[in-house]
């Protein structure tokens, strides 16, 4: 689907490790080229004509973006470093305030580093909980074990919406529904989630919302933090500086600007936004159901030809991601992923920045698949057929 607009794959790559980040089209590399060959200014700060296009440019793209994910408003939408920033952002910039010794946060062992790390770093600072909730028999999270997990003291459930190893969906619609009944926070790590299946933040009840630009076709660089506008607006700043105040004075008294301009401090990655919602545009254009329903015939399709090779060994068959966590039976993840690179194949291995998953699925590192709109079953089938061949991998690699 679509593949005349990535140039890289006429070169016969296969690359599957979209979950770690995605191809490029041509149209969100112009806009970009366009900015910089056209009207290359600052934004909010020029009284003249392409410091305003430019401008207009990154807020367009924040209507875009708050369009795109059914925000309340394009002010609710905060442009950052990405995932892992946003995340930052949302545990020290609001998180650090609201919650108090005693207080508990709902996580799992399946999360990214990037939603974990932060929430222990909080409660070494704060004396809060963090609890991991378990996973079912598949490595899923379900509505039930959520509703087991919670206690009197639980204010914040914070989950990926799609994991990045297992890949399981989540239920995030009920979760949101059930946290919004008990006055818990609903924080949603939406890396892995926004570029594969449509996001509704009005509808599933998510007070806060992560995602990276270069996980749904944009620019390294830039994400996105949504969170409800009052949460915003209770949010402090991480970066002072230009751009985010009104006024300040020698003796101290400061004005910031109002939201979401006060949270993005300093000269912001405008080529990048504006890559960003070129990425959106290209992405509403396909139809994030069409893209959702593609990527789950790829998934079936991969598990038809893998289960009947005796050492394949899946971990998330169950999943109903285009992720697919496997290893070669008795041959380091690794070693692997060089092997399929000989043949131009690019899948990840390790432990994928989910380091304490390996309590659950019972392996450290393994091999992942992930898949995007423009990989094919032509794909796949050379996949399995250099799998198949996997008694030459130690010559090939070694």
């Amino acid at each position: 689907m679509n593949r005349e607009d990535f140039p890289i794959l006429e070169s016969g790559l296969i690359y599957f490790d979209n979950g770690a980040t995605t191809l490029k089209p041509k149209q969100v590399i112009e806009a970009m080229e366009d900015y910089y060959y056209h009207y290359p200014a600052n934004i909010h700060r020029g009284d003249y004509q392409i410091s305003l296009q430019a401008s207009d440019a990154y807020e367009e793209t924040r209507n875009i973006v708050a369009d795109f994910i059914h925000a309340n408003h394009p002010k609710e939408v905060v442009f950052t470093a990405g995932s892992t920033d946003s995340l930052n952002r949302i545990v020290f910039g609001f998180m650090a305030d609201y919650l108090n010794e005693g207080d508990e946060v709902l996580i799992t062992k399946a999360e990214h580093a990037s939603n974990v790390l932060p929430w222990l770093e909080l409660a070494k600072q704060k004396k809060i909980k963090v609890t991991f909730m378990p996973l079912n028999a598949n490595h899923e999270l379900t509505l039930d074990i959520v509703k087991k997990s919670i206690t009197k003291h639980t204010k914040v459930i914070s989950i990926a919406a799609i994991t990045n190893v297992v890949g399981d969906i989540r239920p995030i619609h009920e979760i949101g529904k059930l946290a919004a009944a008990k006055n818990i926070l609903f924080v949603v790590d939406g890396a892995q989630s926004v570029a594969h299946m449509p996001t509704d933040v009005e509808k599933d009840h998510i007070d806060f919302l992560a995602f990276s630009a270069h996980k749904m076709l944009g620019p390294t660089g830039v994400g996105v933090l949504y969170a409800k506008e009052k949460y915003l607006e209770a949010m402090r700043p991480l970066t002072f500086g230009g751009g985010m105040n009104q006024s300040f004075e020698e003796d101290g008294s400061v004005e910031y600007k109002s939201i979401p301009t006060r949270l993005e401090g300093g000269t912001p990655p405008i080529a990048e936004v504006i890559g960003l919602g070129a990425a959106v545009k290209y992405l509403q254009s396909i139809g994030m159901d069409k893209i959702a329903s593609y990527e789950a015939d790829l998934k079936k399709y991969l598990l038809e030809q893998l289960r009947p090779l005796e050492d394949i060994i899946l971990y998330n068959e169950t999943s109903r991601s285009g992720i697919l966590a496997f290893n070669i039976e008795s041959v380091f993840s690794q070693d692997t992923a060089i092997y399929l690179d000989h043949y131009h194949i690019c899948v990840r291995s390790g432990n994928h920045c989910a380091k304490v998953l390996k309590d659950e699925i019972n392996i450290k590192n393994t091999c992942r698949i992930s898949f995007y709109f423009y990989n094919t079953k032509e794909e796949i089938d050379q996949l399995v057929t250099v799998l198949k061949n996997s008694d030459e991998l130690y010559r090939i690699v070694l």
